[in-house]
Formats: C-alpha cells, sequence, structure tokens
C-alpha cells in the first residue's frame, strides 16, 4: 500500500476513533470510572504523547531544511542574477492570492450572512496580544544574530541570512565551491530524514485526529455551521477554483495533477494545523513529486509557509462579516478596503504555527472598529477550521512555487506529468535536484 493511502487510511481511522471516544465520553450510560480511564490513559496518555512526539519530529527538521536548502538555491542562482525577479514574483504572487482570499470571503459572508440570528452568551474569553507596529515587523524580518533566530525559529530571518550566505558562497571561487558541495550533501541528508519520518507519518496522523476528535463534541460545530460551512466552502472555491486557474492559465499545467500529488501534504497539514511543521513534507514534494528545482523551491516553498496565509486570511474575512452582523454593525466598503488591506499585510511575518490566526483577526478587528470579544464566539470551532485553512496554505505553497519555476525554466515537466514521481515505497522513484 502507499504511503499516501496509508495515511489517508489513518486519518479517517483516526477521526472515527475519537468521534466514538467522544460518544463514549457524554454517555450517561457508561461508568466515570470508565470514562476517567479513557481519558486519562488514552486521549491524554497514548494519543497526546505520540501526535506531540510526532509534531517535535517534524519542527525538528524545519530550521535545518530551511537553512540547507536555502542556501544551495541562492548559491546555484547567485552567478545568474534570477535571484531578484524570482523574489518579485513570489511575493507578488503570494500578496495578490492573499488579497484575492480575504476578497471572496468578505463577497461570500456579506451574501451568506452566517452570523444572522446568532445569539451573543456564553462565550469564553479571549485576551488578544497587541499587534505589532508594521515597522518593526519589518525591521524585525533582518536579524542581528543568526544563531539566536535559528534557535528561536524566526523564519523570515532565517530565510534573510541564508539568502546572504548563499549569495556569497556563489561569489568566493574555490572555498564557495567546497561550501556548495558540502551543503548539497547537507541537503540530500535532510531530504533522507524527512523520507524516514514520512514512513511514521500514518501513526502520528491517526494519534492527533483521535485526541483532537475525543475533545471536540459535535455539538460545538453544529452551533456555529452556517459560520463553519461559509469558511470551508470559500477555502475550497479558492484551493480548488483560483489556484488550479492560475495555473492552467499561467503554465498550461495539469491542475489535476498537481492535486493528486497534494494528498500527502495535505494529511500532514489538516494532521498539525500548521504550514510551518508541514513546510519539509511540502519542500520534498514540491521538488520531487512536482518538479521544481531546488534553487527555486528553496526560496518559494519556505517563503509561503512563512507568508503565504490565504487559508487564514479566508477565515479572518468570514470571521469580520460574521461578528459585524452579530453584533448588529453595518460594515462599509471603506471598512471591507481596510479589513482586506489589513488581513494581506497581517499575513507577514505571521508565525506558521496553530491557532496564530486568531491573534491576527484581533488586529483585523480592530481596524475595521469591531469588538476584539466576538473573537470568543468562534473559538470553539477554530481549531477544525485551523486544519482546512492549513492545507489551503500548502496548496498555495506549491502551487506558486511550480508558476514560478515553469517561468523561470528551473523546472521539470516530465517529473510533474508522472503520477509516480518520487513514489519511494513503490518501486519507480524519479528524483528532479538543481
Amino acid at each position: 500500500m502507499s504511503l499516501t493511502n496509508r495515511i489517508l487510511i489513518a486519518m479517517v481511522a483516526g477521526i472515527v476513533t475519537g468521534s466514538i471516544i467522544n460518544l463514549i465520553m457524554h454517555s450517561s450510560g457508561v461508568g466515570e470510572g470508565f470514562k476517567q480511564t479513557i481519558d486519562a490513559y488514552l486521549v491524554g496518555g497514548v494519543f497526546d504523547v505520540v501526535g506531540r512526539i510526532f509534531v517535535a519530529s517534524l519542527k525538528l527538521l524545519v530550521v535545518p531544511l530551511v537553512m540547507v536548502s536555502l542556501i544551495c538555491g541562492a548559491s546555484s542562482l547567485g552567478d545568474s542574477a534570477r535571484m531578484g525577479p524570482i523574489a518579485v514574483k513570489t511575493l507578488g504572487f503570494y500578496l495578490a492570492t492573499t488579497a484575492i482570499a480575504i476578497s471572496l470571503a468578505l463577497f461570500f459572508a456579506s451574501l451568506i450572512s452566517p452570523g444572522s440570528g446568532v445569539e451573543i452568551a456564553g462565550a469564553s474569553s479571549f485576551e488578544p496580544r497587541p499587534a505589532p507596529p508594521l515597522s518593526d515587523v519589518l525591521v524585525d524580518i533582518f536579524p542581528s544574530n543568526p544563531v539566536r533566530a535559528m534557535a528561536d525559529g524566526k523564519m523570515l530571518q532565517i530565510i534573510v541570512f541564508a539568502l546572504l550566505f548563499g549569495y556569497a558562497i556563489s561569489h568566493a571561487g574555490e572555498p564557495g565551491r567546497r561550501m556548495a558541495s558540502f551543503f548539497r550533501d547537507m541537503d540530500a541528508i535532510i531530504m533522507k530524514m524527512v523520507e524516514i519520518l514520512m514512513n511514521l507519518a500514518p501513526y502520528g496522523v491517526f494519534a492527533l485526529l483521535s485526541k483532537l476528535f475525543s475533545t471536540l463534541g459535535i455539538g460545538a460545530i453544529l452551533d456555529l455551521a452556517a459560520y463553519v460551512f461559509t469558511v470551508i466552502g470559500v477555502l475550497l472555491l479558492h484551493a480548488l477554483g483560483v489556484y488550479t486557474l492560475l495555473l492552467k492559465s499561467l503554465t498550461g499545467l495539469s491542475p489535476r495533477m498537481l492535486l493528486k500529488k497534494m494528498r500527502p501534504i495535505w494529511a500532514f497539514a489538516f494532521s498539525t494545523a500548521s504550514s510551518g511543521a508541514t513546510l519539509p513534507i511540502t519542500l520534498r514534494t514540491v521538488e520531487r513529486r512536482l518538479g521544481v528545482h531546488n534553487s527555486v523551491a528553496g526560496f518559494t516553498v519556505p517563503l509561503g509557509a512563512t507568508i503565504n496565509m490565504d487559508g487564514t486570511a479566508i477565515m479572518q474575512g468570514v470571521a469580520t462579516v460574521f461578528i459585524a452582523q452579530v453584533y448588529g454593525v453595518d460594515l462599509s466598503m471603506g471598512d471591507f478596503i481596510t479589513v482586506i488591506l489589513t488581513a494581506t499585510l497581517a499575513s507577514i511575518g505571521t508565525a506558521a504555527v496553530p491557532g496564530v490566526g486568531l491573534i491576527t483577526l484581533a488586529l483585523v478587528l480592530e481596524q475595521a472598529g469591531l469588538p476584539v470579544e466576538g473573537i470568543a464566539l468562534i473559538i470553539g470551532v477554530d481549531r477544525l477550521l485551523d486544519m482546512v485553512r492549513t492545507a489551503v496554505n500548502v496548496t498555495g505553497d506549491a502551487t506558486i512555487s511550480v508558476i514560478v519555476g515553469k517561468s523561470e525554466n528551473q523546472f521539470e515537466q516530465g517529473v510533474f506529468d508522472d503520477p509516480n514521481a518520487d513514489q519511494s515505497d513503490d518501486e519507480t522513484t524519479v528524483t528532479a535536484r538543481a
């Protein structure tokens, strides 16, 4: 059985197992002692430990993978003077798709009106962290201590340092060539570590989803059904409509092939709800299954995991309209424009970790003049929506990487068209590296 199918089976099994446990925990016919045993030893024990170890293992690879991949990509592009155009294209596509995402969210939320008839009652409190000034965000991109940036996992600072280091390697003559060879070997070793971890993925996916659905009651979803399904509907429209249209119109490539090869990434993104934790799998898939050379993918994928938050922007757009309707506030066209600009800019520097969308949503609500306390209304279902929107975020990372790679002739179409490319658990393995 292929790894993709094993992960999908683990997802379904985890959701079913967690839902059954949730029913048992809320059943009056089951003894309290049995419930406490399940909660302590199975949900809070086995599932929690295995899931946390799996996520920690993914995060373990993020910093070395980003560093090494970017250094390899920048060193190979340093003499070609293409780094600037690649960076401009990538940043432009990411910001444009984020603006499209928030616009779609505001349009459909206004059309569907998910907040109509919702009562304000029983919401838990939410204390947002104050958003830093935009000037501080821009200054914080540039590291003063690269070692500390790596220790703290500050991805934008790591990206800047790695690009500078790779560029210097390409202009350092013979010492640079020796160092470039060292980092290419390191890249191969880290990719092997990713491959090893992927073989253990079904167990981690099963544990994460079992724990989540054992604690997530179906009542929380039903109470906010209009909001939940509006967010999910716009997310699917953006992923299956906007991204596929961009890919087909700008490259002529098959969107169906891209979506087929995205299934393993979706499983990781859905389980971890973190673009950062999914980054090693995304980068490996973009390079080895979609055919984008490391010189491009090593830049576009880490940058996308840091600033490309289309799924988060969609949640913020729908949530803004939802909260405004609940509190009876009419939003003007100027308010909509403010939300679009704020949500787009807020995606820059947003950490790729679960739940961060609620923090940036506080900033968006403040700019639109809406009560930040309204966030408490959607806390109960945000974890589930976070999983879906993370899958949309990584789809955007892969799509933009393919578009930029194709436009820069840093792309192997034979690998993209091959459905068995880099199937490490099949007999056929096709690897495309720059």
